[in-house]
């Protein structure tokens, strides 16, 4: 997580004064769950909530604590006592470490998806109107990089937006998936705590209590968060290259938006380069692999070990924060996308018509003519064209085998670019309801 790659409110959701203010709040609503039930006494719960919201957790007293216990928790709680008083010596009765440090991460990770959640929601607008904007704006269709046959940018822009609301529905899922909560205490028995007080503490967090922590939520539950992060960052990548793609010299059929003042090159003063979609690209690569130590997080020893922590010190922020700046860079790209109709049609063109090939072919076995003499007599016509030696159409025209089958009406009717377009509102009504 580095500043030139970060949005301040995803940010602020890992700050340790966040943190430490969340630990806080556990506590507090633990102790109020255990007035409650005759466990601590009222006035104490009472107390810790009045001074505890009132203080403000000093990180650097609490490193310094912690450089003397080696232990975070306990810092946290020293340094709560010293704002609290002697009514500290309720706080945290029965619980153990686990019990505040994952239920904070739940907490923070519920936070992180709900920005991301708003992030997706921000570049599914962006895709939606410039896929209505675009949706009769013929282009040429690729394969293996290559001009395979007519689409429209508009169906290409409708594929992204059907991709990430894919991807929304899997955050959301994943949202769900890590908001429990645990306060079980010790190998979560529940030995020194009433389970009322897990309940308690979830409903005021807006999580659900975890079914069986054994001291530690189960780390599946982290491992499908971080590998969903992962798919919507292969999301982002796709796309992103689709437009690095589409703004090569060659092609220029769409670019990236370049501002006044904006310089491509230290060495070149002509270039304008797609920049921010091969950041996008490197941004995605660092996403998905944080999904990796992430899945290996699931296996700990027993009860429970910490083997997952230092991990999660660095996954957790860094995963959600690289993942809110790409999606609202993403968005921003497709906001301000140039696009060249023109040079589509040039495109679209350059091959001699050799896009219609498949219309020919049809055409032919629809006039009897066996599926491998069409494939033979249709490329035996596309290679000259391939070459540069000559224009589609008319070597069909000219060619006796199919002339014999279709006339010349026929085979001009087979070019019609309107052809590939005829079902482009069933595809708009299948993405977004309408077309």
């Amino acid at each position: 997580m580095i500043p030139r790659y970060s949005r301040a409110e995803m940010v602020k959701i890992w700050e340790p004064e966040t943190r430490f203010r969340i630990w806080f709040e556990i506590e507090a609503h633990a102790a109020n769950a255990m007035a409650e039930i005759g466990i601590i006494p009222k006035e104490a719960a009472r107390i810790i909530w009045e001074k505890g919201s009132a203080a403000t957790f000093d990180v650097a007293r609490i490193d310094d604590i912690e450089r003397v216990t080696k232990h975070d928790v306990i810092a946290f709680l020293t340094h709560l006592a010293e704002h609290v008083g002697p009514e500290a010596r309720f706080v945290h009765q029965g619980m153990t470490s686990s019990d505040v440090l994952d239920t904070c991460l739940s907490v923070q990770l519920v936070r992180a998806s709900d920005i991301l959640i708003g992030d997706v929601d921000r570049l599914l607008a962006a895709l939606k109107a410039r896929a209505f904007e675009h949706k009769n704006t013929v282009t040429i269709g690729r394969s293996h990089a290559i001009h395979a046959e007519p689409t429209t940018f508009g169906v290409k822009l409708a594929q992204a937006y059907a991709e990430f609301s894919r991807g929304r529905e899997r955050l959301v899922m994943a949202r769900r998936e890590v908001a429990t909560c645990a306060i079980s205490g010790a190998v979560g028995s529940f030995a020194n705590i009433d389970p009322r007080v897990e309940e308690h503490v979830a409903g005021k967090l807006g999580l659900v209590p975890e079914p069986v922590s054994t001291q530690v939520i189960p780390r599946d539950r982290h491992a499908m968060f971080f590998a969903t992060l992962a798919v919507v960052a292969s999301s982002i990548e796709r796309l992103a290259i689709e437009i690095r793609h589409l703004q090569r010299t060659e092609v220029l059929e769409a670019e990236e938006f370049f501002s006044e003042g904006q310089k491509g090159s230290s060495a070149m003063p002509h270039k304008r380069n797609p920049v921010l979609t091969e950041n996008l690209t490197g941004l995605a690569r660092m996403v998905r692999s944080y999904a990796m130590p992430a899945m290996e997080n699931v296996a700990l020893w027993h009860e429970r070990d910490i083997s997952h922590s230092s991990v999660e010190r660095m996954i957790g922020p860094d995963a959600t924060v690289t993942l809110d700046f790409a999606l609202n860079r993403l968005a921003g790209v497709i906001e301000k996308l140039i696009v060249y109709p023109e040079n589509m049609k040039v495109n679209l063109d350059r091959l001699g018509g050799l896009i219609h090939s498949q219309r020919v072919l049809l055409a032919l076995t629809q006039k009897g003519v066996s599926r491998e003499d069409s494939y033979a007599w249709v490329q035996r016509n596309a290679m000259p064209v391939w070459r540069g030696q000559g224009d589609f159409l008319t070597l069909l025209k000219a060619d006796k085998d199919v002339s014999k089958a279709l006339g010349p009406a026929e085979l001009e009717a087979l070019f019609d670019l309107g052809y590939h377009t005829k079902h482009v509102d069933t595809i708009f009504r299948r993405v977004f309801g309408t077309a």
